[in-house]
């Protein structure tokens, strides 16, 4: 069976390659059904239950070839993933939502199921490619949602390209600043959500398992990410465990630039669409989420409580209320 699999994988890169995108249903593309852990109500039991989930892909212009996944009709609803995430982990965030809109989830370079390659490791690169991919799909306005490191390439494209495709933003529990300097003051360190005084310290912890302290590394993300707290969370996990194989060795290679950012002056200055920020009583992100809520014009903060999973993962923990909530700020 493995064997077939990457026998198919192999011909649709050959597809790829020729400069012809692909699209097929994401069951053909995975190769195989799947069985979720746990049935839910409302949400798909095994993935041959969400029939319009498609994985198709395009090549950047500096030769990628990076993927995506997309389901429904309507307003195009553009979501770009964190570090090291992926397409499958939106599976349930995806189902919900394309039942009003057209959505589509990117897999940045050496994430998910796009290409690993050595170039373009930093987050401008990463900015541009979802312009390109914008471009690739004809938007000239859509809805943006940038989560974790997705939020920070959300605001390289924003500081790059301005705001005339956005109809309206939204970033879910991203510092405006990762590295915290060392001559600010603790005020400064939260409004930033400053989380490490060493780079190196933390990328070698974060992809390599480097063992590490509070004073040089907040670590909740981490503490947060495995508790599997949630039966939602426990499923899209599973089926992303399930299908893409993360190499650090790539994942890696964007880091340290994403950590050395601070994107406070783009914030301050560049933002003029409705906007909507995520954040929880979980994260020690939520003091920098205060701050973006009252520099950014007009910006709604959703504060989800400790009983509502109100951590950095909360649009996987809770996807009832984060979809419902998208839709109530989108809609209005």
């Amino acid at each position: 069976m493995k064997t077939c699999i990457r026998t198919v994988l192999y011909s649709l890169t050959l597809f790829v390659s020729s400069g012809v995108a692909w699209a097929a249903p994401a069951i053909e593309i995975l190769g195989k059904d799947y069985a979720f852990p746990n049935k839910l109500e409302g949400l798909p039991a095994r993935l041959s239950d969400f029939k319009e989930l498609q994985i198709n892909s395009f090549t950047t212009s500096d030769g990628v070839k990076l993927s995506y996944w997309e389901a429904g009709a309507g307003q195009p609803l553009v979501f770009i993933p964190g570090w090291s995430a992926n397409g499958a982990e939106y599976i349930n965030v995806m189902y919900l939502l394309s039942k009003h809109y057209h959505v589509y989830v990117l897999d940045p370079r050496n994430q998910g199921l796009s290409q690993h390659v050595d170039h373009g490791n930093r987050i401008a690169r990463f900015s541009a490619d979802l312009k390109e991919f914008s471009e690739h799909l004809g938007l000239k306005s859509a809805d943006y949602v940038g989560w974790s490191m997705g939020a920070a390439v959300l605001w390289g494209y924003i500081d790059l390209f301005g705001t005339k495709s956005i109809r309206k933003a939204v970033f879910v529990d991203e510092p405006v600043s990762i590295y915290s300097h060392a001559n600010w003051s603790e005020q400064e360190r939260r409004e930033a959500g400053g989380m490490t005084s060493s780079a190196e310290r933390m990328v070698a912890a974060f992809t390599e398992g480097v063992p590490t302290n509070s004073l040089i590394l907040d670590m909740k993300v981490v503490e947060r990410a495995m508790a599997k707290d949630s039966p939602y969370y426990v499923n899209s996990e599973a089926f992303a465990n399930a299908f893409i194989k993360t190499d650090p060795q790539y994942t890696a290679k964007v880091l340290f630039d994403h950590i050395s950012n601070d994107w406070r002056d783009v914030i301050r200055h560049k933002i003029n669409v409705p906007t909507a920020i995520f954040s929880g009583e979980y994260s020690n992100n939520l003091p920098s989420q205060r701050w973006m809520a009252s520099v950014i014009p007009n910006a709604r903060l959703y504060a989800y409580s400790k009983a509502e999973q109100g951590d950095h993962f909360l649009m996987f923990k809770n996807p009832f209320k984060f979809a419902a909530d998208l839709r109530d700020f989108l809609e209005h």
